[in-house]
This record gives C-alpha cells, structure tokens and sequence, in this order.
C-alpha cells in the first residue's frame, strides 16, 4: 500500500494534469474552459492608437498599468500564434511588432463591460479581446485581399466566441493626402461590408473612433467622413478633446482609459437596445 505521502503526491499530479492550461489551443477554442461560444468577443483593428502608444515615450514604454487596465481572468487575448491568454498591456505587443506597444483602450474597455450592471441578473461573460492593429497604416492597406485585411478576418473566425462587435481606431495616416482624406468614407464603408461578408454577419456591430489628431493637414476631412458613415449598426465614438502624448499624435494612458470607457458604453447602448 503506497504512503500517505505518495498518495497525495499523485492526488496533486493528477489535479496538475487535470487543470486547464493558462493557454487554449486555437482547434481546441470552443471547447476552452477560459472562452466558449456563449462568451464575447471584441476585435480590436486600425492603428497606432488602438495598437495603443499610452505611456511610450522615445520608443520606450514606462511600464504604467492603471487599474482599469490590470489582467483578469475574465479577460482574455487572443496571441499572434492563435492561442488563448490571460490578457495585459500591451494587448497588441505581438501584433504591432515594429512599434513599442503601450496601453491602448481594449483592456479599460473589457473591465467597462464587465462592471456594467447589464449583468446584474445574468453571469458576466468571459471577455475575448482580438488584437489587430497595426500603426501607420492607411485604410487603403485594410482592403480586402491585403495581408492587414485577410490576417483580421482569419483572426476573427479564429475566435470561435460570439463577436460582440469591431472597434476601429484608424484614420491618422490618412490625413497627409487629400485624395485619401477624401477617398475616406467610401473605403470604409466598403470595409465594413466586406468584414460583415466575409464574416457571414450581416448586422456585425462596428463601432468607430474619430480620430483626435492626424499626421497631416486633412485631419477634419477624415473626421468629418468618419462622422459622416451612415450604415446600419455602424456607432462613432469622438476622441476630440482626448489628452495627447508629447507627439501631438498618440493619446495618453488616462485618455485611452477614457476612451475603452467611451466603447464601452457605445457598446452597452447598442447591446440594451437589441
């Protein structure tokens, strides 16, 4: 007869080969005790500002994590090899690979839902965020067909959770030209009905984000086009106002809180009305 001792060293082993791994198998993703299809899913696209730059100063990021932005087990994140993870900042660290990554708004945007009292009489869901920005980037390079635009929808189908709905920061990179400040509104609009045909959801949820600066002179052209979007199921949430980091570009780690908080309600609104 084994030892008490042996006993209870193989009870433990067998609990540690029992217990789910802190990572999910994309094949495996449904049936992942961290994220099943009754669960919410968000993909986070566009560029810098989404990819997040809060707290990055010279190419280096200061490490600052607020409260609204601290990991969870509730919330999750989808890596660059397809696995899922207890999310932190920064969420797009292995998407947004050429640029030091910050805080953006996704983290402060999952605790928002999660603390809503949309949930006081059901369980709160396990939040699926799905990182995909990448800065510098035009809207033109998000057309379907491109690498940006087919690595979104691949990501997307890999999630195998409930999409709630895109959030889309974007649009900086297009204010340098003024045929492409112009261009703005028909090419995003085309991206959204492409993303809902590919995605085979025809009522997908996008809720954009009018950009609060711009590398160019054509910032309120695009502004005015974001605005101007007038498609079903499309929400804007204005960042005008939002504080800057030092570049006059990016936004501050308070005002990415701020503005996951703003998603957040858009979000809420939408989901409360339906």
């Amino acid at each position: 007869m084994p030892s008490l001792a042996v006993s209870l060293l193989l009870a433990l082993l067998r609990l540690v080969l029992a217990a789910p791994s802190a990572q999910c198998d994309l094949h495996h993703a449904t049936s992942c005790p961290g994220l099943t299809p009754k669960n919410l899913v968000f993909v986070l696209a566009g560029q810098s500002n989404m990819a997040g730059r809060g707290g990055v100063s010279r190419d280096l990021w200061d490490g600052a994590v607020p409260p609204q932005c601290r990991p969870s087990p509730s919330i999750l994140r989808l890596s660059a090899r397809l696995r899922w993870e207890v999310a932190r900042e920064p969420l797009h660290a292995d998407v947004d690979v050429n640029k030091t990554c910050g805080v953006g708004p996704g983290m402060a945007f999952a605790h928002a839902i999660l603390s809503s009292v949309f949930w006081a009489a059901r369980p709160p869901p396990v939040i699926g965020l799905v990182p995909c920005a990448v800065g510098g980037t035009r809207i033109e390079e998000w057309t379907r067909g491109t690498a940006l635009y087919d690595g979104l929808v691949r990501r997307a189908r890999a999630a195998a959770g409930k999409l709630g709905a895109v959030l889309w920061y974007q649009g900086e990179s297009d204010t340098v030209s003024r045929e492409d400040a112009e261009a703005y509104r028909a090419r995003m609009e085309r991206l959204i009905l492409h993303l809902r045909s590919d995605l085979e959801m025809p009522g997908l949820l996008l809720i954009q984000v009018a950009i609060a600066s711009g590398e160019g002179n054509f910032t309120e052209i695009v502004r005015k086009a974001q605005k101007d979007i007038c498609l079903p199921s499309v929400a804007c949430v204005d960042a005008k106002g939002l504080q800057l980091e030092a570049d006059h570009l990016h936004l501050t780690t308070s005002a990415q809180v701020q503005l996951g908080e703003m998603l957040a309600a858009t979000y809420l609104t939408h989901a409360m009305s339906k």
